[in-house]
């Protein structure tokens, strides 16, 4: 059969469902002819595989893995090992004739049958017992049929002698000339077949022993595979459920705030149109009041002698002045624009269906050391992880939970207070942002270099497994202390602002959005720095006990 009919097996899912026997190909589910071993450990017949070779490289038809095959024919080494079994098995099919009677013992009856190793020829029950029961055959080994042994394995092929040597070092059996063609150095490692054998049975249960774990564990591997597909399958379906429910539910709610924009936006719309043709209708009947005076004017002066110029002329005056200065509308009293804050709206309605937070946690809490703070990176039962992660943003609190929504980040948060800076204004939460923006950045600079110091320490410690100064852990979590302190008076420092800031807010509704979100966005900051500072001050504690521990070492091995 030639290797280039058969198509690679698809999965495992079609292996389980062939034929599994271990004499029996997967390509061909034929007994194995001529069984080549792959790097990969799989053998298929040497005709399965011809073929299939490219630029001195075979992928297993199996799991895929390449295999490198050397020589003109294309294929891997003849797998010894299994060629004997599929021997053996060969040989055990075969019906045996007695070489005495000519008896043929069926194949359900092969247990009855012996095999005289001296003669070389099998022996029924009867023959054995009438004719090997003499002097003569007294030294013949007579064995069971199933355990009859080879020529090819019995005597050595260089020199005929049976084998009665096992060398250790080469794995190979010696016969007495090989024996005493070896070296002395190598002699010590020979010893004879019976104990290479005990020896080769003790290593071989070790060996069957980790295999059958790795078959346990590989079995448990596929259960828990199994298991977590059909988990992501249900996962999937749960999500897409919860997508198609939020999406539906988010379309209701636009559709209802969609009508109520609507409506607020032709309410505007008919009372701006009111109040201009109001205004338009008022400036129409006074452009011919205007009209007629200049007219009058007009005609006056020029009909009027200087008599009546004086008599009448001042009376036109002031009545010309009552109508300049009488209130009239000649400016729109409101803009144009009709404005709903349609995208805030939106925002808004969605915000209790996406319960949207810009700063959620991507850790759990453990042990809060302050507001709104998480101790530390806890693993299941209590145990602290050991890998180094510094969260982004701490979790929600019930500090920040209480108080007004976090909207801008910390760089928007920094190019609003330079543009609120920049406008020139001098109030009391300009003047504030400037200190504030010292100090956080004196914060910020000192974390970050507590925050470098760490990730060294703790890649030395875990990666290049270096010795670490105990020294430089007291100092680093010492100032990671003082840091904390120093956090946790600014905050407050910051917190009392409150009360002044809320008169000012008052000012105007833009301003005071504005200036709360920088103000939210300071605390928050505040929170972060000292979140990170927290998680430094956590792992610093649980790799000091290595340090420590290290040390000791050191100082066991090199002694002042």
């Amino acid at each position: 059969m030639a290797g280039g009919i058969f198509s690679p097996l698809g999965s495992c899912s079609e292996l389980e469902k062939a034929n599994c026997h271990p004499l029996v190909c997967l390509l061909c589910h034929e007994p194995y002819q001529h069984p080549c071993l792959l790097d990969c450990y799989h053998n298929f017949c040497a005709s399965c595989l011809r073929g299939r070779a490219s630029d001195g490289r075979l992928r297993c038809p199996l799991c895929g893995h390449p295999s490198v095959v050397r020589g003109g024919t294309g294929l891997p080494p003849v797998d010894r090992l299994l060629q004997f079994l599929v021997d053996s098995s060969a040989d055990g099919e075969e019906d045996v004739q007695c070489a005495n009677c000519d008896r043929r013992c069926a194949k359900a009856e092969l247990d009855t049958m012996y095999f005289c190793n001296t003669c070389g020829q099998p022996l029924c029950a009867p023959c054995r017992e009438e004719t090997h029961r003499a002097k003569m055959f007294a030294r013949h080994e007579i064995v069971s049929l199933s355990k009859r042994t080879k020529d090819i394995h019995k005597k050595c092929p260089l020199h005929e002698e049976p084998y009665i040597m096992f060398s250790t070092e080469k794995k190979s059996m010696l016969c007495i000339n090989c024996f005493r063609d070896m070296q002395g150095e190598s002699r010590a490692h020979c010893i004879d077949i019976e104990t290479a054998y005990m020896q080769g049975c003790q290593r071989l249960d070790q060996a069957v022993m980790a295999v059958k774990e790795l078959q346990t564990s590989t079995r448990e591997a596929i259960v828990l595979l199994k298991a977590m597909i059909e988990e992501v399958r249900n996962s999937a379906s749960e999500e897409e459920a919860a997508i198609n429910s939020l999406f539906g539910r988010m379309q209701e709610q636009l559709s209802e705030r969609k009508k109520t924009l609507l409506k607020a936006v032709q309410s505007q719309h008919e009372e701006k149109e009111k109040a201009f043709k109001e205004q338009l209708a008022h400036l129409a009947s006074l452009l011919p009041t205007l009209q007629v005076h200049l007219v009058t004017c007009s005609a006056f002066l020029s009909s009027a002698n200087k008599a009546e110029f004086l008599d009448l002329g001042y009376q036109l005056m002031e009545r010309l002045q009552r109508i300049v200065k009488l209130p009239h509308r000649l400016r729109p009293a409101q803009t144009s624009k009709i404005n709903s804050e349609y995208r805030a709206e939106f925002a808004r309605c969605l915000e209790p269906l996406l319960m949207l937070s810009p700063r959620r946690s991507v850790v759990g809490s453990a042990g809060a050391i302050g507001p709104g703070i998480a101790g530390a990176n806890m693993l299941p039962g209590g145990q602290c992880s050991k890998t180094l992660m510094v969260p982004s943003c701490p979790p929600a609190s019930d500090k920040m939970s209480t108080g007004p929504m976090v909207r801008k980040p910390t760089m928007h948060r920094y190019i609003s207070t330079k543009v609120l800076l920049a406008e020139g204004r001098e109030t009391p939460f300009a003047e504030h942002c400037r200190n504030y923006e010292n100090t956080y950045r004196m914060l910020q600079m000192e974390i970050q270099g507590l925050k470098d110091q760490v990730q060294e320490l703790h890649r030395d410690l875990t990666k290049h497994h270096s010795l670490i100064k105990t020294e430089i852990m007291s100092e680093i979590l010492q100032k990671s202390l003082q840091m904390d302190v120093q956090i946790a008076a600014h905050y407050s420092a910051v917190e009392m602002m409150r009360s002044v800031f809320e008169e000012v807010w008052e000012e105007t509704y833009q301003r005071v959005a504005n200036e709360q979100e920088i103000y939210e966005a300071q605390l928050h900051d505040l929170l972060q720095l000292r979140q990170e500072n927290s998680c430094l001050t956590t792992i610093t504690k649980q790799i000091a006990p290595y340090v420590r521990s290290i040390a000791k070492v050191k100082e066991r091995l090199e002694p002042r």
